[in-house]
């Protein structure tokens, strides 16, 4: 074994691996675009993105050198009472692309939605609905592992442990749309429209992932179920949070997934994608109505590294990058090429159930094949495809090509006929 990795096992703990686990973990040592270079030089196409991060290919130089150039004059300054050009800049850049003016800044998904749980919270507090302290949410949403983002989420391997911790929270069905045998006439939201009628008092908001439930199975469900939440949302006067941690920067084929069902939330959560991958950086949007609440009342959150500078500049050159390579355009162009690609995956008789939005795709494997095999037969065609459950997914870089499209797609049939 390699002397890097024994040093690895003997003191990394890594995050959502089982211990002692049969499969060293890869020693990446560089990047570039959609590939990773391993220490002998061998090289991985990307194709989940580093846990649904990376958007227009690790190592972008104008990424890069925005990082540079920010480093030179200013690393890091508390956001509390000071604040710096670079997180002006960005807060109104990310105000104008999803219509709500005021941002807070954060590090990661888990903290953008403690953010909006607990600003919906203290708003209500703060305009004397004092009762209104519950949440809803899907049962098989994730939005996270800090505790409050598990309590909103579905109950799964991923809480189970921490199960008697969490507070309690209303749950609904999932829309469980590819085996849904009706006429969609999102039957499915009765639960919720029943819940809230009766409960509407004691809901401070609802909170689900737009369009595509991430890591409950790369489930994907029609913009018309995220309208009628909202109208029901509105009706019932509880807040809308939306957790587009995964789902922004282009990855269901709009700016922001929220944009297919022409709504605006109360609170938007983004993380992920906001810097391309290249360093923690969150923020949690929110109007008018929830910031004047606040207007003789503190909010008391904050992290250390709030607003970082070089985040700011991540994300604000993340963001020039859309425009200056026409990212969205490409994806449009894409995705049509993406969804035959995997329409050809159902030959095989071990898959089923296959989906897709943007350039998301996933399947299911029948309980004979192993998802571990797969993830092991992935690796010899140098490709990285890390399963959740038995769901094969990709979360595919929006800067791919039609030619390295074709190229993952066709390694990917031949891992297949490893098994």
């Amino acid at each position: 074994m390699d002397d890097w990795i024994k040093r690895d096992l003997a003191h990394f703990w890594h995050p959502f691996t089982q211990m002692h686990s049969s499969d060293p973990p890869l020693l990446i040592e560089r990047a570039q675009g959609l590939r990773l270079f391993d220490a002998k030089g061998k090289a991985y196409d990307d194709v989940i993105s580093s846990w649904w991060c990376n958007v227009h290919g690790h190592n972008h130089p104008t990424i890069q050198q925005a990082i540079i150039d920010q480093i030179d004059a200013l690393d890091h300054v508390l956001a509390a009472g000071c604040t710096h050009k670079g997180a002006i800049a960005l807060a109104e850049t990310l105000a104008k692309l999803a219509g709500l003016p005021y941002v807070f800044y954060s590090d990661n998904g888990s903290t953008a939605v403690e953010v909006a749980l607990k600003m919906s919270f203290q708003y209500w507090q703060n305009i004397g609905k004092k009762e209104k302290k519950r949440f809803l949410s899907l049962d098989r949403g994730y939005h996270g592992d800090t505790f409050g983002a598990m309590s909103v989420s579905g109950k799964s391997a991923f809480t189970g442990p921490f199960n008697p911790l969490l507070f309690p929270s209303y749950h609904i069905n999932s829309p469980l749309c590819s085996s849904c045998q009706q006429k969609c006439s999102l039957s499915c939201l009765k639960r919720c429209q029943d819940i809230l009628s009766k409960h509407h008092k004691e809901i401070a908001a609802i909170i689900l992932e737009p369009l595509l439930l991430g890591a409950g199975g790369m489930l994907v469900y029609p913009a018309t179920y995220l309208k009628r939440i909202a109208e029901l949302a509105s009706h019932f006067n509880v807040h809308l949070i939306l957790d587009e941690v995964a789902t922004g920067f282009g990855r269901t084929g709009t700016f922001f997934a929220f944009h297919q069902a022409k709504i605006t939330p109360d609170f938007l959560c983004l993380s992920k994608g906001i810097t391309s991958g290249t360093l923690p950086f969150a923020a949690t949007l929110t109007h008018n109505a929830i910031y004047d609440s606040f207007d003789t009342k503190t909010f008391f959150h904050g992290h250390t590294y709030t607003a970082n500078p070089l985040g700011c500049a991540a994300a604000q050159a993340s963001l020039a990058i859309f425009e200056s390579e026409n990212t969205l355009e490409h994806v449009q162009n894409i995705q049509p090429l993406f969804r035959s690609y995997l329409e050809e995956f159902n030959t095989y008789s071990f898959i089923s159930n296959i989906r897709s939005i943007g350039l998301i795709g996933a399947f299911d494997l029948a309980e004979t094949v192993s998802p571990r095999s797969v993830y092991r037969a992935a690796l010899k065609q140098g490709l990285l495809l890390r399963p959740l459950g038995n769901v094969i997914y990709f979360f595919l870089p929006l800067c791919i090509t039609k030619e390295e499209l074709k190229s993952v797609m066709q390694r990917t049939h031949l891992a297949f006929k490893l098994l």
